[in-house]
């Protein structure tokens, strides 16, 4: 396995699903890895502290890099789309990403500029292929997953601009069956399409797992910062750049 000892990681979003798969990976690969999460929760392991604080807050960033002076930042918490059509939607159900996941990015992305971090840290912003592919049943997510990705190129530029020596980059999961976040939106996407839920898995090919997610980004924080890409998509095949 990659070796990170010695290194530090605040994993945003970390109590269920691909954040805690990527927190595991991280603490195995030898990372000092802080889970972060808005309610208490037992980390997948032992040696992974956790920090109980809603990463959406302006006032979090600051508090939290101040406090565990991080390595890498990786950005996953979100909120769960409602999965329903356009027609029914308001304007409420449709914005919930943008009001968190966006929400969420644009606050830690500021503040790791504003600092900044150290030269040679690393934040990685967890978007979804749904920036790519849309997302008819899920109201704006796309939408906000498309500008988290673009705001982490944005970080990046200020961060090259300034020549602070910090590496940004988005990794976009593609939809899996696997999470919380994923099972349902699978369900209704395969209904949507006539299929059953196999089949319609099927034709997505190997889903993506937790720990799988965790190797991908224990690959990137392992990696020479000047072979890191702005983009991948993230599949069950591994890392592709975009």
């Amino acid at each position: 396995m990659t070796d990170l000892s010695g290194t530090s990681t605040l994993v945003l979003g970390a109590s269920r699903g691909l954040g805690r798969g990527i927190a595991g990976a991280l603490a195995g690969a030898g990372s000092a890895v802080t889970a972060v999460s808005r309610t208490a929760h037992t980390p997948s392991r032992p040696d992974i502290r956790t920090e109980v604080a809603d990463a959406a807050d302006a006032a979090t960033p600051a508090r939290l890099l101040d406090r565990h002076q991080p390595d890498a930042v990786v950005v996953v918490a979100g909120a769960s789309p409602p999965i329903r059509p356009l027609q029914e939607h308001t304007w409420e159900t449709f914005s919930v990403n943008w009001h968190a996941d966006v929400r969420i990015a644009f606050h830690w992305l500021r503040e790791a500029l504003l600092r900044p971090l150290r030269p040679g840290s690393r934040v990685i912003v967890v978007s979804s292929g749904a920036a790519l592919a849309g997302s008819p049943l899920s109201g704006g997510y796309a939408g906000a997953k498309a500008t988290q990705r673009l705001i982490t190129g944005y970080a990046r530029d200020e961060a090259e601009r300034a020549g602070l020596g910090i590496t940004f980059t988005a990794v976009l999961p593609r939809l899996t069956p696997l999470t919380d976040l994923g099972r349902p939106a699978v369900q209704a996407y395969a209904a949507r399409a006539g299929l059953s839920e196999q089949e319609y898995i099927r034709q997505q090919g190997e889903p993506l797992t937790a720990e799988g997610a965790g190797a991908a980004v224990v690959e990137l924080l392992a990696a020479d910062a000047a072979t890191i890409a702005p983009a991948y998509l993230l599949t069950g095949a591994g890392l592709r750049q975009l």
